[in-house]
C-alpha cells in the first residue's frame, strides 16, 4: 500500500478555495480545478518505492498482474482502467459529450491515419477508449444532464420572449422527439455567430429578470459571453446534488458542471467533444455522431448497502463505494484482489497503518488486504472483475 501524491490542475473554471479548503491550507488566489488520482500520464499520482519518488505509472507498467490482479489485466489491459478526481468547479466547465467506446476506437484511428497532432486544438480523440464518469457531490453541486422533453424545452424558451429564438420553438414543436433535438442543436451550433450572439444577450438578460427556472442558465453568459452554449444549454436538465449524492454520465448524454465539489471517476480517458461555453474547438459533423437525441432524466444516485455503500453503475472499469466510519465502530476489511484507491474527504481515518487527513489517498494493489479504522469519509475506487 503506498500514500500517493496527487497533481491539483490549474484550469481556469476551477474554484480558489474548495480544494484548498478541503486540504486545510491557505488558499493561494489561483483557480485549483481537479486533483487527479492514479496512473493517467498527464499527472499520475506519485509515490515512494524502493527508498525514491516514482510514479503510480511506471509502478505498474513494472509489474501490471502484481498491482493489478490478473484477473483486471486480462478483463482491460495491463492499465489502471480509472482516474479518481476531486473536481471543484467555480465556474461552468464546457457543455461536452463522450463516445461510446466503438466511436472512440474508429475516431482515434482516423485521426491517427491522418496524422493530427494528439495535442492539436482540432483533435477530437486523444485515444481509444470511452469515457462514462459519475460525480459525486461533497457540497450541493449544481450540473446539467440529459435533454429535456422537446415539449418542455420550447415552452423554457418561448417563455423568454426574444423573438430570434422563435424558430427554435416551432422546430422543438413540430418534429418527432430525435429529429426535434437534432435539428435545434444543430442549428443553434451553427447560426451566424454575431446573429447568435445577440440572441444570447438578449436571452440572457431575460432569464436574469426572469429567475426561477431560469436561474441556473442566467449566469452562463457572464463566464461565456455569446456562446451559442447559452442556448443549447437550455435545451438540458437542470440537477442539483446534495452531498452523497451522484449521477452517472454514459456515452453521447450532453453534460456540463456548474459549480460545487465532488468526487469524480471516470474510465481513463481524455475524449471529450464540446457543444459550446467554451472557446475551443466545436466539431458539430463529429458532434452529431456522438449524441443520443433523446430525453433523458438525470437519474440522481444514492449509495445503497450496509458499511461499504456503492453507487451502482453499469460499467466495469470503475466502482465507486463510500463509507462512513464512526469513532469506536469496529474496523471494516477491504477484500483484496483487484486494485483500488481509497480517498479521505472528512475526518481522520486509518488505513492499515496509514492514516489520512481529508485530500489524502492510498493507491492499494491487487494482492494487499486492508483494514479501515478510525472515524471520517472514505471514498474507495476500484474496478469489477
Amino acid at each position: 500500500m503506498d500514500r500517493l501524491t496527487n497533481t491539483i490542475r490549474p484550469y481556469a473554471w476551477g474554484s480558489t478555495t474548495a480544494i484548498p479548503t478541503l486540504l486545510g491550507v491557505e488558499p493561494t488566489g489561483e483557480p485549483q480545478a481537479e486533483m487527479w488520482m492514479g496512473a493517467h500520464p498527464g499527472a499520475p499520482s506519485r509515490l515512494v518505492r524502493g527508498g525514491g519518488e516514482t510514479t503510480l505509472a511506471a509502478v505498474i507498467d513494472a509489474d501490471p498482474e502484481g498491482e493489478l490482479g490478473a484477473a483486471a489485466v486480462a478483463k482491460f489491459g495491463p492499465r489502471l482502467p480509472f482516474l479518481l478526481k476531486l473536481l471543484a468547479a467555480g465556474a461552468p466547465l464546457s457543455l461536452q459529450v463522450h463516445p461510446d467506446l466503438a466511436r472512440a476506437r474508429a475516431g482515434f484511428e482516423d485521426e491517427e491515419r491522418r496524422g493530427v497532432p494528439i495535442e492539436a486544438g482540432h483533435r477530437n480523440y486523444k485515444d481509444a477508449n470511452h469515457k462514462p464518469e459519475l460525480i459525486c457531490a461533497l457540497t450541493p453541486f449544481d450540473g446539467l444532464c440529459g435533454f429535456r422533453p422537446p415539449q418542455e424545452a420550447a415552452d423554457l424558451l418561448e417563455g423568454l420572449g426574444v423573438d430570434s429564438l422563435k424558430p427554435y420553438v416551432d422546430l422543438l414543436r413540430a418534429h418527432p422527439e430525435e429529429a426535434a433535438l437534432r435539428e435545434v442543436l444543430t442549428a443553434v451550433l451553427t447560426a451566424d455567430r454575431e446573429e447568435m450572439a445577440h440572441t444570447v444577450h438578449e436571452a440572457a438578460a431575460a432569464a436574469e429578470r426572469l429567475a426561477g427556472p431560469y436561474a441556473p442558465y442566467a449566469g452562463l453568459v457572464h463566464d461565456y459571453p455569446g456562446d451559442p452554449g447559452v442556448i443549447a444549454a437550455m435545451l438540458l436538465n437542470h440537477v442539483r446534488l446534495q452531498p452523497g449524492e451522484a449521477m452517472f454520465l454514459g456515452a453521447g448524454i450532453p453534460h456540463a458542471y456548474l459549480d460545487g465539489l465532488g468526487v469524480e471517476l471516470m474510465a481513463n480517458s481524455d475524449n471529450v467533444l464540446r457543444c459550446g461555453l467554451t472557446p475551443k474547438h466545436v466539431d458539430v459533423p463529429e458532434l452529431l455522431k456522438v449524441v443520443i437525441f433523446e430525453p433523458s432524466a438525470p437519474g440522481v444516485l444514492r449509495p445503497e448497502g450496509d458499511g461499504e455503500e456503492v453507487y451502482e453503475t453499469p460499467i466495469d472499469e470503475f466502482r465507486l463505494s463510500r463509507f462512513l466510519l464512526a469513532a469506536g465502530g469496529a474496523p471494516r476489511t477491504l477484500p483484496a484482489g483487484a486494485p483500488q484507491i481509497l480517498l479521505c474527504t472528512a475526518g481522520g481515518p486509518t488505513v492499515g497503518d496509514i492514516a489520512l487527513a481529508p485530500g489524502e489517498s492510498v493507491f492499494v494493489p491487487a494482492g494487499e488486504m486492508v483494514e479501515l479504522s478510525g472515524s471520517g469519509t472514505v471514498f474507495r475506487a476500484t474496478v469489477v472483475v
